[in-house]
């Protein structure tokens, strides 16, 4: 994405705050014509005081009172302008997040699972936070340094158009130097947000899985591969900063031979009777004011450069494909429960058909089993049915409609999902268990952990249901995680069921319980249960053994059993060591 186009988008979101930012350069006008006026009474106030005996204490009082006021002046639009641009900044930093969080929410699955979690992380609060410390050093310097160099040369043309002139030809220097040298360092802070980022996303793996790093004696080689991406780190940050701080004594360099010069001509016109001693002064103040804010501008470029970077990666999530939009004109059938599949076929990787050619028709009220090897299409079959991801051929039903013609919020509003990862906010143990159903009573809080079997567990602990638990509940046993999940999902009551390995965290005690219960809330309500151990599947109405991405068996428990089929031979080899 180029420069132009980057800052074209950038431009749009501050559309909104075209006020504020007309505010924030009426004070910068203010205070850049409050500096430039200051030199004008020195030089006055100078020329008052030349000759001996010919101290005019009068007007140099009077001249003292109006830079009084001159400096409250400046001192006032200043102030008005910092809060104008912390309130344009912060905001537009805003937008950026709520932009970028909105569109996590409609990005595909498939995106999500091909980036790492660390880098999203690192564009939404790292990119975003250098960006809006480059926006807001352009605001506050860019402005009053744009202004400050236009007005100053515009004044000096007034007073010697000889002098304004020997400015004029010198200015371009301080440009080119900026120029010459940012162009080179914008691939470092290209490079540098990049390395941020997978530095950001291994922290983030590293912090998730310190359980497994420590268990598998890891530590060193995790140090190393941090040390690795730190020292890339370090090493491109070094040269980005060397190269950009190049340009600040680049352009003083420039800076300096303008003030000389400035200095050589206004000294002649002295000598030559042409201009006043306090006019000599009013010159050397407005040339070292017409040379500062090329330092400052310089110091804006380098930062914007850095913002600009981040500001680009920010954008290319935002220009992501977002997922299959829903139907405009969505379908909303009668809850039934009865669910379809016709020859569907999807594949992760177009290298890699996983399911092909599938057909399954369950009727409302069944329990369907599935089973299968690992890598068969159990949980890929799920993420179907729940619309995670789109079938590449063939349809789907759910009560008689396409799901692809029915909203997503819809059609996953008719399940209720229990998954083997357990998920949990940081909240409260009451707000974890109604977090799909909002205004639960506490009673029936009360009551699906009870058919959870989690409120025994509850209740020990400080709080009870208002414990607070954090870093999806570390502090829980996974048992206990899960027993939560099982307890959201009752309190919901949906009118479809999926299951997947819900029970996979609980000692064999409670999960005989578990199953009771959920025997009781599947009681007329089509349900899919994906498990590995066979013999929590016994009393399902089918049970679909799968094999790369095929059914190759489907019926009752004792059914299969007594074809001695695959089905057959997995039940027996889990068994086989008793």
């Amino acid at each position: 994405m180029k420069y132009k186009e980057t800052l074209r988008r950038i431009l749009s979101f501050a559309r909104p705050y075209r006020l504020l930012i007309l505010c924030s350069l009426v004070c910068a006008l203010l205070s850049v014509a409050a500096q430039l006026l200051l030199p004008v009474i020195f030089g006055d106030a100078i020329d008052f005081m030349l000759g001996e005996g010919n101290v005019d204490f009068a007007s140099i009082l009077r001249l003292l009172a109006v830079i009084g006021i001159v400096m409250v002046i400046a001192a006032l639009a200043q102030y008005c302008m910092a809060l104008c641009n912390n309130r344009v900044t912060h905001s537009i930093c805003r937008d950026f997040r709520d932009l970028v969080s909105e569109k996590l929410q409609r990005l595909p699955l498939s995106y999500l699972d091909t980036h790492r979690s660390g880098d999203l992380v690192s564009r939404m609060i790292t990119d975003v936070d250098t960006f809006a410390d480059g926006l807001l050093m352009g605001f506050t310097q860019l402005f009053t340094g744009v202004i400050t160099i236009v007005c100053t040369l515009g004044i000096m043309l007034i007073l010697n158009p000889l002098i304004a002139l020997a400015v004029l030809i010198l200015t371009p220097l301080s440009f080119f130097v900026a120029k010459f040298i940012a162009s080179r360092t914008h691939r470092f802070f290209r490079e540098q947000t990049l390395i941020r980022g997978e530095q950001t996303a291994l922290i983030n793996e590293l912090v998730e899985g310190q359980r497994v790093v420590k268990a598998f004696g890891h530590e060193k080689q995790s140090l190393q591969d941090f040390d690795e991406v730190n020292e890339r780190l370090a090493d491109v940050s070094l040269k980005a900063t060397f190269f950009s701080s190049l340009v600040n004594p680049g352009t003083r360099l420039v800076n300096n031979i303008v003030y000389a010069v400035v200095m050589l001509i206004s000294a002649f016109y002295a000598m030559a009777g042409g201009i006043t001693i306090g006019q000599v002064s009013i010159f050397l103040s407005y040339a070292s004011q017409y040379a500062k804010p090329f330092n400052e501008i310089s110091g804006v470029v380098t930062e914007l450069q850095n913002a600009f970077t981040c500001a680009q990666r920010v954008f290319n999530l935002l220009d992501q494909e977002d997922q299959i939009p829903d139907d405009p004109q969505p379908v909303s059938p009668p809850v039934t429960g009865r669910v379809s599949l016709d020859h569907v076929a999807f594949q992760y990787t177009p290298d890699r058909p996983l399911i092909t050619d599938f057909s399954l028709q369950v009727k409302p009220g069944q329990r369907i089993a599935i089973v299968g090897p690992t890598g068969c299409g159990k949980t890929t079959l799920i993420n179907l049915l729940m619309r995670f991801y789109d079938v590449d051929n063939g349809t789907i039903t759910v009560d008689g409609a396409d799901i692809r013609r029915m909203t997503r919020h819809d059609l996953r509003g008719r399940y209720g999902m229990v998954l083997q990862d357990t998920w949990l906010c940081n909240g409260t143990i009451r707000e974890n268990i109604a977090y799909g159903k909002e205004n639960a009573t506490e009673e029936e809080i009360i009551a699906a952990a009870k058919a959870a079997y989690a409120h025994s567990f509850i209740r020990r602990l400080p709080q009870g249901y208002d414990t607070v638990i954090t870093g999806n509940g570390q502090s829980l046993s996974a048992g206990e995680r899960q027993l939560l999940c099982i307890a959201r999902a009752m309190l919901c009551l949906p009118p479809m069921l999926i299951l997947d390995e819900a029970t996979s965290s609980i000692d064999t005690r409670t999960e005989m319980k578990i199953q009771a219960a959920f025997n009781r809330m599947m009681e007329g309500r089509t349900s899919f249960i994906v498990a590995h151990r066979l013999s929590t599947i016994r009393e399902a109405d089918v049970i679909l053994v799968m094999r790369d991405g095929h059914i190759v068996e489907q019926g009752r428990h004792e059914e299969l059993l007594a074809r001695g089929g695959f089905y057959a031979t997995l039940y027996h080899s889990q068994f086989a060591e008793a």
